[in-house]
């Protein structure tokens, strides 16, 4: 007896996004805990084999930090131009991505993806200059540390306490097609730092006591380790789901991230995106006013807007509500779309406040049978 087949017709947008996914260029990245583990010079020493290979290798940007052993690494591949533009009214050299695709090799060296270029450059970020790079059909191969990547920032200044000022988003390493961790047990980072192999001997001391404490590098590795585990778990349930394997499937749970005007916005968007990324889950930001946005203060509505842009950037389903009952709206928006958790940040009410109008914390889980309830409380200050 005959078996029909059926299958899903491809539509043009799809042909054309695949042909375009072809022709791009291909993005490693070499991944670290810290400075000084060797990223830099594993790429170079990796960009000296493809070129034993036949590879049209051109280094496009570096920063040695003054490391001899770095330095001395690069030898003979072709180093092109830097080009000059005004930082905050100082001349600097950056990535000339002009020249670079006008060069038309097969393969880019670019350190510190996530530098912020100087003023007058064509993009805002060195990782803007990559995409362009990419979209022209050359490969390139990047350095990033730990610390730059956006959804991290807050575990990041829990751990240092230090604000990173400079992030590159979640996507660009989702959409790499190779991450590679460079690296080194807390205490062989520590003894590099002390034999002068990272940072000039007159710093050290003060490296030691900040960045560079053991605790410090022991969190950033464990960081390192999870993220690249992570994107190796979802790449492998890609290729099975691109290949029919059948496995065992995670459900979708599903968060919400219940977002108001409160500083406090972007660390509740940072927490629920990590563990929709730990779940496997479908992350929705939602939030609920009475007038919407455009009934909020100025400086309330610009914050609000700054927090939604973050939740569009990390890939979050954005919602926004219009309700005078912030609690009822919540809880019935997530039982329709079967949420799982919902996360909060701790009211900023006072006790009276509270006792007169009610917390809508409290009012939440008295609504919400059989959901989670993750209530965070507000970020230390600056």
């Amino acid at each position: 007896m005959a078996v029909a087949h059926s299958f899903k017709r491809r539509t043009p947008e799809e042909i054309l996004e695949d042909i375009k996914r072809m022709s791009r260029g291909k993005h490693r990245i070499y991944i670290g805990a810290a400075p000084g583990v060797g990223k830099t010079y594993t790429m170079l020493s990796d960009a000296h084999g493809a070129r034993a290979e036949g590879i049209d290798v051109v280094v496009g940007v570096l920063d040695t930090h003054g490391r001899p052993d770095t330095e001395k690494m690069v030898g003979d591949l072709e180093v092109i131009p830097l080009r000059l533009g005004t930082l905050k009214g100082k001349e600097v050299g950056e990535l000339d991505v002009d020249a670079i695709i006008a060069r038309e090799p097969d393969l880019v060296l670019v350190d510190e993806l996530a530098h912020t270029n100087a003023d007058d450059a064509k993009h805002a970020k060195r990782y803007e200059d990559v995409q362009e790079i990419l979209e022209a059909g050359i490969n390139v191969w990047s350095t990033l540390n730990i610390q730059h990547v956006e959804s991290l920032n807050d575990t990041v200044r829990q751990i240092t306490g230090v604000r990173v000022r400079e992030t590159i988003p979640d996507q660009v390493l989702r959409d790499a097609e190779e991450i590679r961790l460079i690296d080194l047990t807390p205490d062989s980072l520590i003894d590099r730092l002390k034999a002068g192999k990272i940072y000039p001997p007159a710093t050290v001391a003060n490296a030691l006591q900040n960045f560079f404490r053991k605790g410090n590098i022991t969190a950033l590795r464990e960081m390192a380790l999870r993220a690249v585990a992570d994107d190796t778990d979802e790449r492998l349930e890609d290729y099975m789901d691109n290949h029919d394997i059948v496995g065992p499937w995670p459900t979708h749970d599903r968060i919400l991230v219940a977002l108001t005007p409160s500083p406090n916005g972007s660390r509740l968007i940072r927490r629920g995106y990590r563990r929709a990324r730990r779940l496997k889950a479908i992350l929705t930001v939602v939030t609920v006013l009475p007038h919407g946005i455009q009934g909020l203060p100025k400086a309330d509505a610009e914050r609000l807007e700054g927090h939604l842009s973050l939740a569009r950037k990390l890939g979050a389903h954005v919602v926004e509500l219009e309700d005078s009952n912030v609690p009822r709206a919540l809880v019935n928006y997530a039982k329709e779309h079967h949420v799982t958790e919902i996360i909060m940040g701790e009211s900023r009410r006072s006790r009276w406040e509270e006792l007169a109008r009610g917390s809508v914390i409290n009012e939440v889980l008295r609504l919400s049978s059989n959901i989670d309830i993750l209530v965070l409380g507000e970020e230390p200050k600056d």
